[in-house]
């Protein structure tokens, strides 16, 4: 496997997409059919357009940013803890969270999310 289309890879690409707000990039790390749920079994978007329709308010969020605490590999799986800061109907702030991702063929297929607290500033 090379690196370009590892779990590892794949899922930095997707980090990184992400906090550049590169909805393109960000989406092209993700199969035309991939899911994503909130952990263990609740479908938040199947397909792309759903995951576009979901995420793309988002990236208008002016400080977006999600800060890589640490990240546990075990095959095709990547378990990335992260620290999200966004902005919240409330406010500003920042949540904790563990996104597991399950990647094949150089996609993500599935991302399951468990979301921590919500802090506000």
């Amino acid at each position: 496997m090379s690196a370009d289309t590892s779990p590892e890879a794949v899922v930095q690409r997707q980090l990184d997409a992400y906090n550049a707000k590169d909805l393109e990039a960000w989406l092209a790390t993700y199969a035309p059919e991939a899911r994503q749920y909130e952990h263990p079994a609740t479908l938040l978007a199947m397909g792309q357009e759903e995951i576009q329709a979901r995420t793309e308010p988002r990236f208008a969020e002016p400080n977006l940013h999600a800060r890589l605490v640490q990240r546990s590999v075990a095959a095709n799986v990547v378990i990335d803890h992260e620290v999200v800061t966004r902005t919240f109907p409330e406010g500003p702030g920042t949540i904790e969270m563990v996104c597991i991702y399950v990647v094949e063929e150089g996609l993500i297929q599935t991302a399951s999310f468990v979301f921590g607290e919500t802090h506000l500033d």
